[in-house]
């Protein structure tokens, strides 16, 4: 399943881990991503994901899973890109656990890991987050960070993060939250985002099999 979910995000990376680049060209229209949303059966959460780098403990991308009426993740600037992901303005629908474990599996390998920080919210403060990665629409290259953290900003309750360029930053602003479940997400292998997406498309394909 690791190699699977690496497969499946390796698809939209170019250069090594520049998960904060490469947007994807191709839009899904409005219908497209209504009929892909996942409902989740759990409690609103908003989980930032922050990728790692294992030597240097550098920040190389940012992003936003929301948990509230569907579960959507908000991927700004980001590589992960395959047809079973709607993708409308950054945001990719339809993520459900096993998609959420492909996206991290994708970003994690032996260079880098991923970093989860869960934080429960209320239902108004989950749809307020919805409604404002929805609404943003593309980032630029090397924006991830930096429009993640303006718009948890704007989230009653979150007005106290500062805006900044650096995951770790934010990663460490976070940390400093009441009642933030952390995961440290590792893998070994080799390769890019790239390697990772077709590695999970091969696997998919020999379990449908099954």
């Amino acid at each position: 399943m690791k190699r699977i979910v690496a497969a499946l995000l390796g698809l939209g990376l170019a250069f090594g881990l520049s998960a904060c680049a490469q947007p994807n060209p191709n839009q899904a229209s409005p219908e497209q991503a209504a009929a892909a949303a996942y409902v989740p059966d759990e409690p609103p959460k908003l989980t930032l994901f922050t990728v790692v780098n294992n030597t240097s403990g550098a920040g190389g991308h940012t992003s936003l899973l929301v948990t509230g009426s569907q579960q959507v993740l908000y991927d700004p600037a980001g590589s992960f890109v395959h047809e079973g992901v709607p993708e409308r303005g950054d945001v990719l629908y339809g993520m459900s656990p096993t998609w959420v474990q492909a996206y991290k599996s994708a970003h994690a390998r032996s260079t880098y890991h991923v970093v989860s920080q869960e934080i429960r919210v209320t239902p108004a403060q989950a749809e307020r987050a919805l409604q404002l990665v929805q609404s943003r629409g593309p980032a630029p290259d090397a924006f991830c960070t930096n429009v993640t953290s303006s718009i948890l900003k704007d989230i009653p309750g979150f007005e106290d993060v500062k805006q900044t360029w650096y995951p770790v930053d934010l990663m460490e602003q976070i940390a400093q939250r009441p009642n933030v479940v952390t995961d440290l997400y590792y893998e070994d292998d080799e390769g890019n985002v790239r390697d990772g997406i077709a590695d999970v498309q091969t696997r998919m394909a020999l379990t449908d099999q099954q």
